[in-house]
């Protein structure tokens, strides 16, 4: 299988070159979207290899995902593996994902870190419970980890699927609309890693518009 790797990044100079660095020793090609970083994350991705669009301002994930999948739907590979730059996806997992989707023939895998949740904080762990529940719930399917960026994506099926998200809703969003034009998604357990670094999810604002990105996909479906 033809896969790349994409990685939407907001100031993660810390962790992002070694992340490339092993991505690159594997001879995966690497997209990162940097979404208007104040550190050096442009600067170390593109000394480390990376194919790197720059965004001016912060503009949210959904948006460099999008601008991620534009970029690499022309280069001709059969699928994307999307996964975060501050170290919380081991790499090392990523021969799972290939496995599952080739074993499975499904059009999109998707880490499950819920069956080793102990060291996920405690309010991110009930919030993904709860998405994970609804999100299922509305596709008629049981995806475990709705809310894990971890992910790998037929190209195909980005090419099908029309992204309108701008900020986390984003990871929904590909389900639900992937589901409704009936790609088969999988699961495959991984490792939920959390070492100290503060998540960009705020539990309050991003449940909200969630629930008000739910309300409209509904009113569309």
């Amino acid at each position: 299988m033809n896969y790349c790797v994409l990685i939407p990044s907001y100031n993660e100079a810390r962790t992002i070159g070694p992340i490339i660095k092993r991505l690159k020793a594997r001879g995966i090609t690497v997209y990162m979207v940097d979404d208007g970083s104040t550190d050096e994350t442009y600067s170390i991705a593109v000394a480390e290899g990376a194919v790197v669009v720059r965004h001016k301002e912060n503009i949210g994930k959904g948006a460099s995902l999008r601008e991620g999948f534009k970029h690499i739907l022309k280069n001709g590979f059969d699928a994307v593996l999307v996964m975060d730059g501050d170290n919380q996806h081991e790499i090392d997992s990523i021969d799972g994902f290939i496995r599952k989707m080739e074993e499975t023939g499904a059009d999109i895998v998707i880490g499950n870190r819920m069956s080793d949740a102990a060291s996920m904080p405690i309010v991110r762990n009930f919030t993904n419970r709860f998405m994970s529940w609804l999100i299922s719930k509305i596709c008629g399917m049981r995806v475990p980890d709705t809310q894990c960026g971890f992910r790998l994506i037929k190209t195909h099926a980005l090419k099908k699927i029309r992204l309108e998200s701008s900020n986390f809703e984003i990871e929904s969003e590909i389900i639900l609309k992937a589901s409704r034009l009936g790609f088969k998604i999988e699961s495959v357990p991984i490792k939920a890693v959390y070492q100290d670094e503060r998540s960009r999810i705020n539990p309050v604002i991003d449940t909200v518009r969630f629930m008000f990105f739910i309300a409209k996909t509904s009113i569309k479906k």
